[in-house]
């Protein structure tokens, strides 16, 4: 990790460690964690803008550790908590406490035990009907961050918007069914700009080829940069994801993290 360096990673300066008492000294980052702007904790309102800057940013700095590092580097818990953000709002990924070494030759990742948070999980790490796990654990959190950024975004429409069915439906789900019906005002809200219309846009599209069940169906993390840096007239509607895992309601989207080092199916 001290050998890491890239603007969208957290540098680590320094550790100590004397008898029992040990730190890892990171740079101070005065924004706090993602997590506070997307949850209602904090009174700044991010735009359109603003928000698709710091997902481009975590998607560079994941891009960094799979690709651009001689080791690749999976992280296996990306999620709001875990994104620092500078003065200038400049994401950071990190704490790497659950992160793996990985070959870049080999892909497939040998690990015993369950590693990620509840909502941010791949279902490969929950059950391997869904495939070996692999750097492609990370792209799925990735999407799941995105769709946690979008439904913090438009919390409050949705909540004014829920009947009985929406209320309980899985979020990536309700994204999905707007996304098909063109209901670009369900994304979107009213009165917004088109340039903040095709932001919106262009992440949903990329957070669910994000989260396809399938890691072969996923694009690896230098794709993903590709796509969120392209034009969104290039990106076509990814095919409707499908889960068998536990699901969380509309309401909850951004409020249902739970960390967990070992999970058992129920």
């Amino acid at each position: 990790i001290s050998r890491t360096s890239h603007l969208n990673i957290v540098s680590l300066l320094g550790f100590c460690s004397e008898g029992s008492k040990r730190a890892i000294i990171y740079e101070f980052l005065e924004n706090g964690s993602l997590d506070k702007f997307i949850s209602g904790k904090s009174s700044v309102n991010l735009d359109w803008k603003t928000l698709y800057n710091i997902a481009l940013g975590i998607a560079r700095g994941l891009e960094y550790l799979h690709h651009g590092c001689k080791t690749r580097i999976v992280h296996f818990d990306i999620k709001p908590q875990n994104v620092l953000l500078d003065n200038n709002l400049c994401p950071k990924v990190s704490d790497f406490g659950l992160a793996k070494l990985c070959e870049k030759k080999g892909s497939i990742l040998s690990v015993l035990d369950t590693r990620g948070t509840i909502g941010y999980i791949a279902p490969k790490m929950i059950s391997r009907v869904y495939g070996n796990v692999s750097y492609k654990s990370d792209v799925y959190s990735y999407g799941m961050l995105i769709l946690d950024m979008i439904g913090a975004r438009n919390k409050e429409k949705a909540n004014q918007s829920s009947t009985s069915d929406t209320s309980t439906m899985y979020f990536p789900e309700w994204i999905y069914k707007g996304l098909e019906k063109g209901d670009n005002g369900r994304l979107n809200g009213n009165g917004f700009t088109r340039e903040e219309e095709d932001i919106a846009k262009k992440m949903t599209l990329v957070s669910l080829w994000c989260i396809q069940p399938s890691p072969t169906d996923r694009p690896p993390m230098n794709r993903v940069v590709e796509m969120m840096e392209g034009n969104l007239d290039a990106l076509e509607i990814p095919p409707r994801p499908v889960f068998q895992i536990p699901t969380v309601s509309l309401q909850e989207s951004s409020t249902f993290s739970e960390d967990i080092s070992v999970y058992t199916d129920r």
